[in-house]
């Protein structure tokens, strides 16, 4: 998206004041960093629990973005239904699917999840392969 800068002459005739343009971040791709960010900074304190809130949540945030892209009828803003709906999609990558599947996954007893994985790198994944953009902070996946 670019935003041009107006003053109230150019406002008239139309013609942008400064030949300055604006990145605007996408509100999905905003939202959805802020809750990787602050993901990692609760990890950083000890706090998985709530990093891995923040990772589903980012990934709630890059669903509704793909639904969208996809045509796909979207169930609404709960991060956890959009996930299920991705696993039953046949359409999308297996990548995908499993990555829907860690981030849906229940903990065990000690509050852990049952297999070894980083949750806020299947939100990366998923970003990358449904959508073709990655997420700040995080790096790229291979």
């Amino acid at each position: 998206m670019i935003k041009y800068l107006y003053s109230n002459h150019s406002r008239i005739t139309g013609i942008p004041i400064l030949p300055t343009m604006t990145m605007s971040i996408p509100t999905w791709k905003a939202e959805a960093e802020e809750e990787i960010r602050l993901g990692i900074e609760e990890r950083a304190r000890g706090m998985e629990g709530r990093a891995r809130v923040r990772a589903r949540r980012a990934a709630g945030h890059i669903l509704g973005e793909y639904f969208h892209r996809a045509g796909i009828p979207d169930p609404g803003p709960n991060a956890y239904e959009r996930l299920k709906i991705l696993q039953a999609l046949t359409t999308v990558p297996p990548q995908a699917r499993a990555a829907a599947r860690y981030l849906t996954m229940k903990v065990t007893m000690d509050f852990k999840l049952p297999v070894e994985v980083d949750l806020f790198t299947e939100t990366q994944r998923l970003t990358q392969l449904l959508l073709d953009e990655t997420l700040e902070p995080l790096p790229p996946v291979e």
